[in-house]
């Protein structure tokens, strides 16, 4: 039999995927020798037929686009020009599949290489996306494209991947004028009636994402579009769907400390335990147990933690700060299903599990200050303040349990402000640090005699366990006395230890008209009689004098009652050693004797204005831009 005339070609080792094929020609990471005159060839018809038939590969894409420096990208411009013109068009076109794969190409494209350390960022950036005499018009063509993918898109994952789309250019571009061409559009009505359509707050996310990116564009330095979009949004609707987004993305935030080491107090039944997480419908056994991790290995989980998601904080700030029913929603919204918290219980409960592990990262300690900040803007309002004492909004907040000291374990509901007043407690007792991260204890102390101050005037009491309090803020008067030296190198300190002894007077000469019952208020003395020696030497430390100044109150307080426990009303020497019972009895008896000459204004405190916060609101815009690129990866 004679041979046969067919050979068989040897099979490849690896397979390439076509669409991998196509990125490489088009980006050219094989040529090994520069063709100056085939760079700026124009890729033909067939090529982008056949590119926008292929689905993408976003892992093989951004591997290509790693491979080029910022000056292969400049130098290949005509190509990535031609990427961005084409894909342009098959978005507008709006047919199936072309539109999805160039939305999802250019999300990619846009993230990878705009990210690149250009030398011009500004002027490198059009270059490579339009060129420079072309920019003004292609750039208005392509967010007027978006902005109609959004707002009328044939589906809603269509209407997802232009949000991404415009979540990426805007993060990746941030640092660079490439986010004006997105303000001067003003996409905010199409992203609020995406929002209104989706279903899921899972597609809720990166539209809220993009919009707080957008609103904190330069916004210090022009009159940002966005930020008076949001002063007069009143759609209700609207607004419940952005607030269930953010107590969905809350949880889900949280379940990744619990993942790492589960906090649930021993010795709970079923029935309490579910009642405390608030998810009534999961039994903890029908849950695999997972292993926990060492020591080290946690610390280094809990320090990556939150997760990109928590970028979506950052809008809801500046809702919060703008919009006044947006508050009352996010206050008042209770949960859509039966099994999950309310937005404002899912926000505290991971509120509480920031500020424990506030100090592990600089990027924590950001979204803290951002937590705080909405905390202070709700407490400071006297009608939501109200409703944060009403037992009409009472609810069950899984607090963190991961380090101690713990507080005690409250079972059952409670007011939000109880709730509150444990956050921080907590957030002062478990970042004390030599290095004092004094803008989160400025702001923790700052929200606390707002909440207190509106107790006093109302006259509100209630159930809460203020000797916990009042340890914390007297452990700490003691931590600054150790570490002055520490302390005063911070130039801030000053301010927040004025605030710490404006807190202390405060409570000392007005805790009669919020503290439950007498036997509260002997507390909060004895307390302080305690620290008679540590308050002496504090003032002494930090130059605290005058007989006006609220310290001299708290002296004043300590030192009468200091000599009541050395003598008695005959002027004999007392035991050197009562019982908490007998000091408890010279307390009450003392009242008689003491004159508390309060200073004026002990309950005075600035409306929260961000303009104080440029800096730290800069910092937090910007680590908001690294989540937002880290959640187009994903």
């Amino acid at each position: 039999m004679e041979p046969s005339p067919l050979t068989q070609d040897s099979r490849p080792e690896v397979f390439q995927a076509k669409i991998i094929h196509l990125y490489e020609t088009l980006f050219k990471v094989h040529n090994d020798v520069a063709d100056d005159d085939d760079d700026h060839v124009e890729l033909s018809d067939g090529f982008w037929q056949e590119f926008f038939l292929h689905r993408p590969d976003a892992a093989g894409l951004r591997r290509v686009l790693a491979s080029l420096t910022p000056d292969d990208m400049l130098h290949q411009q005509a190509h990535s020009q031609q990427l961005f013109s084409r894909a342009i068009v098959r978005v507008k076109q709006a047919t199936a599949p072309a539109d999805e794969i160039a939305l999802e190409t250019l999300t990619v494209f846009l993230d990878a290489a705009l990210s690149k350390k250009y030398t011009n960022p500004s002027a490198d950036i059009i270059a490579v996306l339009t060129g420079l005499h072309d920019a003004d018009a292609v750039m208005a063509e392509f967010v007027a494209t978006l902005d109609a993918a959004i707002r009328n898109g044939r589906s809603i994952p269509l209407r997802l991947r232009a949000v991404r789309a415009t979540l990426a250019i805007t993060a990746a571009g941030f640092q660079t004028a490439l986010p004006s061409y997105l303000t001067h559009r003003d996409l905010f009505p199409s992203l609020m009636k995406y929002v209104q359509d989706c279903d899921s707050s899972a597609h809720v996310l990166p539209a809220l994402f993009l919009l707080g990116l957008l609103a904190n564009y330069n916004k210090f330095e022009f009159q940002n579009p966005y930020r008076l979009r949001l002063d007069d949004f009143v759609n209700e609707a609207i607004i419940r769907d952005m607030v269930l987004c953010f107590g969905h993305t809350c949880t889900r935030l949280r379940h990744a400390y619990i993942a790492i080491q589960d906090d649930m107090p021993e010795g709970w039944t079923l029935g309490s335990t579910l009642g405390y997480i608030g998810l009534g419908a999961l039994a903890p056994s029908s849950r695999p147990s997972t292993p926990v991790p060492a020591p080290e290995e946690a610390k280094s989980l809990f320090a990556a933690l939150p997760g990109p998601d928590v970028g979506i904080l950052l809008s809801t700030y500046d809702f919060a700060n703008a919009n006044k029913v947006f508050c009352f929603n996010l206050v008042t919204t209770a949960s859509d299903t039966d099994s999950d918290p309310s937005p404002l219980s899912a926000y505290l409960s991971l509120t509480s599990y920031m500020f424990q592990h506030a100090h592990r990262s600089t990027r924590a300690a950001l979204y803290t200050y951002l937590s705080l900040f909405v905390l202070q803007i709700l407490v400071e309002d006297p009608l939501l303040a109200k409703r944060l004492c009403s037992d009409e909004t009472k609810l069950s907040v899984r607090l963190c349990r991961q380090r101690q000291p713990y507080l005690p374990i409250v079972r059952g509901e409670r007011v939000p402000a109880a709730i509150i007043l444990d956050l921080i407690s907590d957030g002062i007792s478990h970042n004390l640090r030599r290095r004092l991260d004094v803008d989160f204890y400025v702001l923790c102390l700052g929200v606390l005699l707002r909440l207190l101050s509106f107790l006093a005037r109302a006259k509100v009491r209630i159930a809460y366990h203020w000797s916990e309090l009042w340890r914390t803020l007297l452990s700490f008067v003691r931590f600054l006395t150790t570490y002055e030296s520490d302390i005063k190198s911070n130039y801030k300190s000053a301010g927040m230890i004025s605030i710490l002894v404006k807190l202390l007077a405060f409570a000392l000469s007005n805790g009669e008209n919020f503290l439950p019952d007498p036997a509260s208020y002997d507390d909060l003395f004895y307390k302080l009689v305690e620290s008679g020696d540590t308050l002496i030497k504090f003032r002494d430390t930090f130059s605290l004098s005058g007989q006006a100044d609220p310290m001299q109150i708290l002296i004043n307080v300590a030192s009468h009652y200091h000599s009541l426990l050395q003598s008695d009303e005959k002027g004999k020497s007392r035991s050197k050693h009562l019982s908490p019972q007998a000091v408890s009895t010279v307390i009450k008896q003392g009242y008689e004797t003491l004159s508390i000459d309060a200073s004026e204004g002990l309950d005075r405190w600035e409306k929260f204005r961000e303009a104080d916060f440029k800096t730290l609101l800069k910092k937090i815009a910007r680590a908001a831009v690294e989540d937002a690129k880290t959640l187009n990866e994903s």
